[in-house]
């Protein structure tokens, strides 16, 4: 069993703190130009996009091309090519490089990523750090570990016979579709269904296209074969269209949107005539993930769990805690404490270590945000009692926002925002279980949540009756920041198929058994002896 990479802390003066300033002084003085990877090969379309920093969009860190319809074509014949010298890999071959992609991570290639993912996504040193150095590090070697689990068990045998199972690749190519948010998911997605022998077409976040690169990169000095993993930036729906509709469509690991993997689903469906195998569809999507609090919580902790989990990586994490429903006689004291709290968060950029929030992604994300808190700002049944204010004219920032709803079914308690608003209902404390219930009641969403309490009546109630609520529940913690080995992530609801990303449950789905039977001393008469007369 692997351990859990750890978290380093970056403080003063630590060399890991002067290694990584530097590798973001290397990376913002140069641009670099980010091609397809086909076959291991690298190939340039001319259709170019922008690889900026969010926290100061008008600096380039790269260009990179697009793929089109030609392109597809060619990474599916490749992955499919690549196949033939994917299958002549045992799996022990194949575990050694995603091991060595673990350690090379870990070591001389995290300050590579984090910086990466710190300029191209504006993540804070701590949150590149549990991302893209410890995190993805853990699914490499956790996944390894797992996968060598799943081909060590074998069924019984009898005597005079041999069984055992075969745990073959899906028969096609898995397509791997990346978010922006993470890093680790990023590396995790495509390569997850690679160690159990797939070979991939990994199409990354437009916005997040940069750390991708770098992580592709790694993946081929660790000794990943050319073709295993074929890398296609480029638009979402041409690539997406093109690719559901082949006929060796294998299987789909995806995270973003919950309406995009809808319609992937229903794609999936209307050509399922069409393919050599059902596809394998695993998917984690949206969040509208709540703290419940009971009138036993600790105060200070509550408060501390809101802010982390609401306004880290300025709320973009498909964890973040986005409603609470706090009782109204601890509701003066968790008040003056967060608002005492929000105070001393600073924004900017990821430069400056000195900020806990950063730039959101996008203009597209900041319009998005910024027009929930406009319609907050113009509801009567809501009032913004912190932050609210939004800037554009260098970043995307957005300042840590907090709702005040008197409606527990208001549209920011209800709908994914993915940014830095926090919604708090007020309820009676007598009315706590109703309050669960409503919980429950309100969001279509089942990912992660957490009940607050010292009670452990209270906390018991809250198991129960949110029991589909939340794939993950945390009690007296923040719904944030699982790990690798320690608190399996996903979903279910419209939040994802909950296959639990870095678990055997996840690598299963990536493999297609064949059971083999060999009879040592096999029959050689029909007659069985019942057949005979007394």
């Amino acid at each position: 069993m692997p351990e859990n990479e750890p978290v380093l802390n970056y403080e003063p003066g630590s060399k890991e703190k002067e290694e990584l300033k530097r590798k973001i002084n290397e990376f913002k003085n140069q641009k670099i130009e980010i091609p397809l990877i086909i076959a291991g090969k690298e190939i340039k379309t001319g259709n170019l996009g922008k690889c900026v920093m969010p926290h100061d969009y008008k600096h380039v860190l790269a260009e990179y091309h697009k793929a089109g319809e030609k392109e597809v074509k060619m990474a599916i014949d490749a992955a499919l090519e690549a196949k033939k010298i994917w299958d002549e890999f045992s799996w022990v071959d194949r575990i050694s490089i995603f091991k060595k992609a673990g350690d090379l991570l870990s070591t001389t290639w995290r300050s590579t990523l984090n910086a990466a993912t710190m300029l191209g996504q504006s993540k804070n040193a701590y949150q590149a750090e549990i991302d893209s150095a410890c995190e993805l590090s853990d699914f490499f070697r956790f996944n390894a570990y797992y996968a060598m689990k799943i081909y060590l068990d074998q069924p019984q045998s009898s005597k005079g016979t041999w069984n055992r199972s075969e745990y073959r690749p899906l028969e096609g190519f898995v397509f791997a579709v990346t978010p922006f948010n993470f890093s680790s998911i990023a590396g995790n997605l495509p390569t997850a269904p690679a160690i159990m022998g797939n070979t991939v077409l990994w199409k990354p976040a437009s916005s997040a296209v940069y750390s991708a690169y770098f992580i592709m990169k790694l993946l081929k000095e660790a000794g990943l074969p050319d073709g295993v993993i074929n890398f296609i930036p480029g638009p979402g729906s041409e690539i997406g269209n093109l690719v559901l509709k082949d006929p060796n469509l294998a299987g789909i690991h995806f995270t973003g949107s919950t309406s995009t993997f809808q319609n992937m689903w229903e794609t999936v469906g209307q050509n399922i005539r069409n393919y050599k195998t059902y596809p394998r569809i695993v998917g984690e999507t949206g969040g509208k993930d709540f703290i419940v609090a009971h009138e036993s919580a600790n105060v200070e902790a509550l408060v501390t769990a809101l802010i982390r989990g609401a306004f880290e990586y300025q709320g973009q994490k498909c964890s973040a805690v986005s409603r609470a429903y706090i009782p109204n006689n601890i509701w003066k004291d968790v008040k003056e404490k967060m608002m005492q709290d929000l105070k001393d968060i600073k924004i900017g950029s990821p430069e400056d270590f000195t900020n806990f929030m950063n730039a959101v992604i996008d203009k597209s994300s900041f319009d998005k945000i910024k027009a929930y808190i406009e319609f907050a700002k113009n509801s009567e049944e809501a009032e913004i009692i912190y932050g609210g204010n939004c800037d554009d004219s260098v970043g995307y920032f957005i300042e840590p926002t907090v709702i005040l709803t008197k409606n527990p079914k208001f549209k920011t308690m209800k709908e994914e925002i993915f940014g830095p608003i926090l919604t708090v209902y007020i309820y009676d404390p007598q009315n706590f279980v109703e309050t669960l219930k409503l919980c429950d009641e309100t969001s279509p969403y089942g990912l992660t949540g957490a009940i607050f309490a010292q009670d452990r009546k209270a906390i018991i109630q809250a198991e129960k009756i949110l029991v589909n609520a939340a794939g993950n529940f945390y009690i007296n913690d923040k719904p944030t920041g699982a790990v690798v080995g320690q608190q399996p992530f996903g979903g279910a609801r419209a939040s994802g198929t909950n296959d639990k990303a870095g678990t055997i449950i996840n690598l299963l789905r990536w493999t297609s058994v064949r059971t083999i039977k060999e009879n040592f001393v096999p029959a050689e008469n029909f007659k069985y002896p019942f057949m005979e007369e007394k």
